[in-house]
């Protein structure tokens, strides 16, 4: 472990090099982010799972830069060509970008102009011409005429020479540093439209002309201008104004007004047009490449976790409608633990309209198997297959919910729903996952792929491998926050849990079905691959209802029950009276149980469980319904006030589902009356709102929503109408405006002094 990497993470972080230590010997020692934030906080000082998994991502930057600089120091040695002072640069330089310009002069390359240049002799003369002193450059050059070599005319030898001078300004580490110093702080992104696509690329339109600083570009618009160059309908330049960056390298290697350095000038400018302009341009795409995807799939992640923490309906006997019109509405029967008992087809809607038939099957059913709760998707249809449901005398005891499908297609035709459902085709599996998803939407949804879940930005432009260990970190955080419930849990849901693998969930789940349900969290030890270090990574995750040890369904580490049989105890009961009772429990002192292992962190932790144990944070589930008679975009009109759900936060505002299959955009400045920055300050995906229409173009299919407080007035009217319902203020009386001329002013005030 390198000193230097946690001492450089502390100071980038603000945190204590003590805090970082601890938490990179955890890391390295196989323990998973949940597990260090949530059971061991003593010795990382209370890091929260944004902390570590920032401690994490930072180390594996620093060591894979070693791993860079260990490889171009032995690519140096086998050249011959590693000094002391060359390897001390090497191991001083902090980011990849200086150390591959220290390393670009040895880089092994292709044929150049400059090399060429040298096999003809002409470095000497380059290395006379650099230097700017007193010579003629054209008499100089003479003396390296050799027909033999190429070199036959004088221009001929100061072309190969000015060749070899921009390369070496090329190859010059500070001058890279001062360009990409300016790339960074004035380049301007510059988009057109490509040559003969103005009617294909119609949905660039709006880069067809563009131009803003790279800087300040959001990641959507650097992602959109990104896609349409690859779809070959844009072109896009990063570059500064190009005499910025002649200042730069002039004032760097031009010395003097001599005849050299005018051989010198065009070869600066040579270098910047033939090789630095590229190579800082190649960076900067790259450096706003990154941050823009870095961006976007900070917006998915918080989107995914929103939606994963979605609030569920709980274990309710469920019906569930996948809608369609010409092949029927599919329905599954559910038990309250999501077991499929039974599926048929009803006919409800158009064309088919066996309305009564579909109505007395579909009643039949909820009689039948005692159902409590409807699931619609929200898919084509959802809206009349809702109607007909409620429309449906169910003597009030049934709720009908619309659900979000996405994402259901696609688990309907995985390998998971294969295996889960052999002998069943894809809409009965798409609406078993429909009821699922009521039941317990993170359940369900960790089964599905994240990026087909919808709740992305150009997810498929962003660096892949990033994208999803940022969602896999996502998805465990969720489950681990929740806890898993071991006998009913599926594979794909054990899998996210700290410790377990894929094999090993699957392991869990064939010794359940083997040998029946786990009464214990000890029994996980016969599971096959459970060691004792992933046992302690994961059974604080794991609850086991209706144990005999009752901490076995609480998010109580194993590792501290002795510590709460001490407090039972100490009071003379049992640890299940110490759970019931808050009189027993407000009596302990937890000062008295701190230990070298345990401290007043975990202690807390523990007395919070002991009250609530296996407490769920997700907040309580809320009936939602759309506004009756608007089902498609036609039925809409400005001006109409709806409520709605968010589905989609982006970086440019909210798509809110209103109930007409086509989510509207509420912009980032309709949000809210004030400026919003980001609009995660405003909205999350899942939340319930209220939004008035602002347009509709029904052949674009675009719905254009505001949640501002009266926004069919203008803005002005707004800040007219404000500044009248203020109180009006006491006018306080206006200072003479004193003369231009100061002295006058000082004599108007002048009293001579009394004597």
């Amino acid at each position: 472990m390198d000193e230097k990497h946690i001492v450089k993470i502390a100071a980038e972080l603000k945190l204590k090099g003590k805090q970082v230590l601890a938490t990179v010997q955890l890391l390295d020692d196989g323990a998973t982010v949940p597990f260090i934030a949530r059971y061991r906080k003593e010795m990382t000082g209370e890091l929260d799972e944004v902390n570590v998994i920032d401690i994490r991502d930072r180390l594996e930057q620093l060591r894979n830069l070693d791993k860079r600089r260990e490889s171009i120091i032995k690519s140096l040695e086998d050249q011959g060509n590693l000094t002391d002072d060359l390897k001390e640069k090497v191991l001083v330089a902090e980011t990849l970008a200086l150390l591959e310009d220290i390393y670009l002069p040895y880089r092994p390359k292709r044929r150049t102009r400059g090399m060429i240049a040298k096999e003809k002799g002409l470095e000497p003369l380059a290395k006379k011409i650099f230097e700017q002193g007193d010579m003629d450059p054209q008499a100089e050059a003479e003396t390296f005429l050799d027909s033999e070599k190429g070199v036959e005319k004088i221009e001929d030898a100061l072309d190969g020479a000015r060749d070899i001078i921009a390369e070496w300004i090329n190859e010059d580490s500070k001058a890279r540093a001062e360009l990409r110093d300016l790339f960074a702080r004035k380049a301007v992104i510059r988009s057109k439209v490509a040559k003969g696509q103005e009617e294909q690329g119609i949905k660039y339109k709006d880069y067809y002309e563009w131009e803003e600083p790279a800087a300040k570009a959001p990641s959507h618009r650097i992602l959109a201008i990104r896609r349409g160059a690859d779809e070959n309908f844009l072109s896009f330049h990063i570059l500064p104004q190009d005499t910025e960056a002649f200042e730069i390298l002039e004032h760097r290697f031009i010395k003097n007004d001599g005849r050299a350095a005018e051989q010198v000038r065009p070869a600066v400018k040579d270098s910047y047009k033939r090789l630095l302009s590229l190579s800082m341009e190649t960076e900067i795409r790259l450096e706003n490449k990154k941050r823009a995807e870095e961006e976007a799939i900070r917006v998915f992640a918080r989107n995914l976790r929103d939606l994963l923490l979605a609030p569920p309906l709980g274990q309710k006997a469920m019906l569930a409608v996948d809608p369609g019109f010409r092949t029927g509405c599919k329905i599954v029967c559910l038990d309250p633990q999501g077991k499929l008992i039974h599926n048929d087809t009803i006919f409800p809607l158009e064309p088919q309209n066996r309305t009564d038939e579909s109505a007395k099957k579909l009643k039949t059913l909820v009689e039948k198997f005692n159902i409590e709760a409807i699931a619609v998707g929200n898919g084509t249809g959802g809206r009349e297959a809702e109607a007909f449901c409620n429309n449906i005398d169910l003597g009030g005891k049934v709720t009908v919910v619309m659900v979000n499908e996405s994402g259901a297609s696609v688990y309907s035709a995985s390998k998971v729903a294969r295996e889960e459902f052999p002998d069943y085709d894809l809409t009965v599996r798409g609406a078993v996952s429909i009821g699922r998803r009521l039941m317990d939407p993170l359940a369900e949804l960790v089964k599905i792929d994240p990026k087909s879940i919808g709740v992305g930005q150009y997810q498929h432009d962003v660096d892949q491998k990033d994208l999803k260990k940022s969602l896999d970190d996502v998805v465990a955080s969720c489950v681990n926050s929740i806890g898993v419930e071991v006998n009913t849990a599926s594979r794909q849901l054990l899998s996210y849990v700290s410790g377990l693998s894929e094999r090993l969930a699957g392991n869990l789940v064939q010794r359940r079905d083997e040998n029946g349900a786990f009464l214990s969290r000890k029994e996980l030890m016969n599971v096959p691959g459970m060691g004792p270090k992933t046992f302690e990574q994961a059974a604080g995750f794991l609850r086991i209802g209706g144990a005999e040890n009752p901490l076995d369904a609480s998010a109580v580490h194993p590792e501290s029950y002795p510590v709460v049989t001490a407090m039972a105890n100490d009071l003379d009961c049992m640890v299940a009276s110490l759970m019931d009772d808050s009189e027993l429990r407000g009596r302990i002192n937890l000062s008295d149980y701190v230990t070298d292992g345990i401290g007043m962190p975990t202690l807390t932790d523990i007395m919070g469980e002991l009250a609530k144990p296996g407490r769920d944070p997700r907040e309580q589930f809320e009936l939602f319904t759309f506004t009756e008679g608007i089902n498609k975009i036609g039925d809409l009109e400005k001006g109409m006030k709806l409520p709605g759900v968010v589905t989609n936060v982006t970086a440019f505002g909210a798509f809110v589902d209103i109930g007409v299959h086509q989510d509207g955009l509420v912009h980032v400045s309709e949000l809210t009356n004030r400026f919003v920055r980001n609009p995660h300050d405003v909205v999350k995906v899942n939340q319930k709102v209220s939004v008035t229409v602002m347009g509709v173009d029904i052949d674009r299919k675009r719905v254009s929503l505001s949640m501002r407080k009266n926004p069919l007035e203008s803005r002005e009217e707004n800040r007219e109408k404000k500044t009248a319902d203020m109180k009006p203020q006491r006018k306080r009386p206006e200072k003479p405006k004193p003369s231009g001329n100061p002295f006058a002013n000082a004599l108007k005030d002048w009293k001579p002094a009394k004597t």
